[in-house]
């Protein structure tokens, strides 16, 4: 790394040690290294305890803001997602009950034609439908192959039932599908 000028960063390091950030902390946030940090402390007096005048400062304890702004990220994405599967609920209902209540015409065979579901933005991260269906990827890494699921795997009452934790599979492989089934005789076998 070469060796650049850290002074007009003077301000926002000096906050950073009144903060109690380590040396390492401010050396990555800055991109050099822990001892240019050091030797900067010292060339501008910047000590944790205070500024050089003497004044006690104010103990901030930033880990406890952290996880209250990520505990409060978390909270408005389930409730956004509990609001989005409310409302596709909400709209399967509708549609079951304006089918249910539609009087069939007389002598007129012909289904009518399905209603288009609107397509979202995004990837969701819930089930696609109720039989269980869930994205997952195949990886053929330089260490072996892999399978990563869709995180919402865990929240299924039937994997979490059969399948959660460690239990020896049988794999078959055909042309159009991967197809996992549990082991038979296996120590995880209930």
């Amino acid at each position: 790394m070469s060796r650049r000028s850290l002074r007009p960063q003077l301000n926002q390091i000096r906050g950073w040690v009144r903060q109690g950030r380590t040396d390492a902390w401010i050396a990555h946030q800055l991109e050099v290294t822990v001892q240019q940090i050091q030797s900067f402390k010292r060339e501008n007096e910047l000590e944790a305890d205070g500024d050089g005048t003497g004044e006690p400062i104010e103990e901030v304890d930033l880990r406890a803001e952290d996880d209250a702004a990520i505990a409060a990220e978390l909270e408005a994405e389930a409730a956004r997602r509990a609001e989005e599967e409310a409302t596709l609920a909400e709209e399967a209902a509708k549609r079951a009950a304006e089918e249910d209540a539609e009087p069939a015409e007389d002598g007129d065979d012909e289904k009518p034609a399905p209603k288009r579901r609107a397509r979202r933005g995004g990837r969701t991260r819930r089930r696609d439908d109720a039989t269980g269906t869930f994205e997952g990827t195949f990886d053929h890494g330089e260490e072996g192959y892999g399978l990563w699921l869709d995180p919402a795997v865990a929240d299924d009452p039937t994997y979490a039932e059969h399948w959660a934790g460690h239990r020896p599979v049988e794999v078959t492989i055909e042309e159009d599908q991967i197809v996992i089934r549990r082991a038979s005789g296996g120590a995880g076998d209930d």
